[in-house]
């Protein structure tokens, strides 16, 4: 499934989807029984059944939601009948919410469906399952009151936006985010060819074992980038694999992996690198261009990508020339 490949950025959107398929399944046991009451109005009613007439603030403070949540709710109640607002004796200025006959009818009827409630859903999770959730459940609510989760976020972002983008070359922890960051954007803008799915997969043997490199962009210990020099031949390599995340853009993680390669290609006494690419990536291109890799007439010979259009080689010395051109023009 796709959100729990998320992890904690959808940790949200499946605790809301968990909560609206419980409410569901309450409400259509609400209907089937006849009780004119619905599973979102459950904690306004049962607190007010247990404690009496009491005020918004109250209610929201033990139910965990906010006063304006609770003031919604209570007009809902109240529009069903269910529950009144009435003057607080003690202070003019506030009103108290209390159930109505109604509303003490309603609930006093309720009680084989909370129970039936509570058997089902054991049933439903099994005993150890449910004992679980409830205990997760009590220390994440513990954690976040510990540990304010919005004041969290925004100081891991402060020390993302303020830490040095390092590269750093390939070791076998890294494994995974060779193959991540790839097949990412090889699937938003091309498809995965079988070479890609064997090089990806085997980095060690693929890569490395011919005598190639593999480099990543870490910010602040997030992999966010990645790239493979290829050796061809002795002497020759292919600048291959550059696959940054495309939520990283603007950081520089491209050029910084671009440049730790071609060092890399100058320190082994390379004679020769080029790159194969595609002419929908604009943006690659230029820098590439930037760098000093040049257009070639036509594709490489022997090409192994159904993708590539491109056939670029790395001639720094024709770039500075048409540099210094350009500047006496």
């Amino acid at each position: 499934m796709y959100l729990p490949s998320l992890a904690q950025l959808a940790l949200g959107s499946r605790l809301k989807s968990l909560s609206d398929h419980f409410y569901a399944a309450v409400d259509e046991v609400y209907r089937s029984c006849g009780a004119g009451v619905e599973s979102r109005w459950f904690p306004v009613l049962r607190f007010l059944w247990e404690h009496g007439e009491t005020t918004v603030s109250d209610v929201a403070a033990a139910i965990g939601q906010t006063h304006s949540a609770v003031s919604q709710l209570a007009d809902k109640l109240v529009d069903a009948g269910l529950v009144r607002r009435k003057k607080d004796v003690q202070d003019g200025r506030r009103s108290l919410l209390v159930l109505t006959d109604k509303g003490r009818t309603a609930v006093s009827a309720l009680g084989p469906i909370w129970v039936a409630v509570r058997r089902g859903i054991r049933a439903s999770l099994g005993e150890e399952g449910l004992a679980h959730l409830l205990e997760a459940l009590a220390a994440t609510e513990q954690a976040l009151e510990d540990r304010p989760v919005v004041n969290a976020m925004l100081a891991e972002h402060a020390a993302l936006t303020s830490a040095r983008l390092e590269v750093v070359p390939y070791e076998p922890a890294l494994k995974d985010h060779f193959y991540r960051l790839n097949a990412q954007w090889l699937e938003r803008h091309f498809r995965i060819e079988d070479i890609d799915r064997e090089l990806l997969g085997d980095p060690e043997r693929y890569v490395l074992g011919p005598g190639g490199a593999i480099f990543f962009a870490q910010l602040g210990g997030e992999v966010i980038g990645t790239c493979a020099l290829l050796q061809e031949s002795r002497g020759v390599y292919e600048l291959s694999k550059m696959g940054v995340d495309e939520t990283f853009r603007g950081m520089g993680a491209g050029r910084s992996l671009l440049a730790a390669a071609i060092d890399e290609f100058h320190r082994r006494d390379g004679k020769e690198l080029f790159l194969e690419s595609n002419s929908r990536l604009k943006t690659a291109l230029r820098m590439y261009e930037q760098v000093g890799f040049v257009l070639q007439p036509s594709v490489r010979p022997g090409s192994h990508y159904e993708r590539a259009d491109v056939y670029m080689v790395y001639r720094p010395e024709k770039v500075e020339m048409a540099r210094a051109s350009a500047a006496k023009g």
